[in-house]
């Protein structure tokens, strides 16, 4: 990604983007609620229906917040603040993992020895991460793992926080126009689950507080990232 561009507004087309994103987790709730209505269910069987419900849904509000959210980002920069960015990845793996659970999904952190500061708009970044591991949830192949990791880029200028599918490889073609379009969403052929909105609400979300976002590419898989500065104040951890 290209640092510095400018951040372009939301516009309508979007909202086609937005509808292909919400198909799935709607297509699921009603798929579950009709599963419950039909009966023959265990106590024990039906529970975990409402919670994969419950789930489900907490994913489609996620989606519908955040859009909401990066439609009324001011073009000012948001106020930011130091943060340990472990302790963040750790609180996004535990809010997901449930989410994970009822799908047959493992969510981990990779931590770093030195701990590290950053400084970064908390919530702005903590629903980037949000976006990477909810992606990556329906991208990885099952009973493969994702992993959330933070370590020091640019001889520590720069702390880049990750999240590591492993997925289905993107052509180098189809990766490249993904590559030179983080703003507008485009459809990942290998991933047909996706729209590319959530990156797009990510750049959104990492323009507004100064960070960057990009990808990498692995043969098994993709990297989502997010670049934050690093806060040079001292201070106990």
């Amino acid at each position: 990604m290209q640092e510095g561009r400018t951040r372009e507004p939301f516009r309508l087309p979007l909202v086609a983007a937005a509808a292909h994103e919400l198909k799935a987790p709607l297509a699921l709730v009603r798929q579950l609620s009709l599963a419950l209505e039909a009966g023959g269910y265990t106590d024990t069987e039906r529970a975990v229906l409402q919670r994969r419900i419950t789930l489900t849904t907490e994913r489609a509000l996620r989606l519908t917040t955040d859009l909401t959210r990066a439609e009324r980002l001011d073009d000012g920069l948001f106020k930011v603040e130091p943060l340990n960015p472990i302790v963040l990845c750790e609180e996004v793996a535990d809010e997901l993992s449930p989410l994970y659970t009822a799908h047959n999904r493992t969510i981990g952190v990779k931590s770093h020895r030195r701990q590290l500061l950053g400084l970064a708009n908390r919530e702005l970044l903590r629903r980037i991460l949000l976006n990477f591991t909810d992606n990556a949830l329906h991208y990885s192949l099952r009973d493969a793992p994702v992993y959330i990791s933070a370590q020091q880029r640019q001889r520590g200028a720069v702390i880049r926080l990750g999240v590591r599918d492993y997925g289905p490889a993107v052509p180098a073609n189809v990766w490249q126009r993904l590559m030179q379009s983080l703003g507008q969403p485009q459809p990942l052929h290998n991933r047909p689950a996706s729209s590319g909105l959530g990156i797009v609400v990510a750049h959104e979300f990492a323009a507004a507080m100064g960070a960057s976002i990009g990808a990498v590419r692995h043969r098994d898989g993709a990297t989502f990232y997010v670049d934050i500065m690093t806060s040079t104040q001292l201070r106990l951890l």
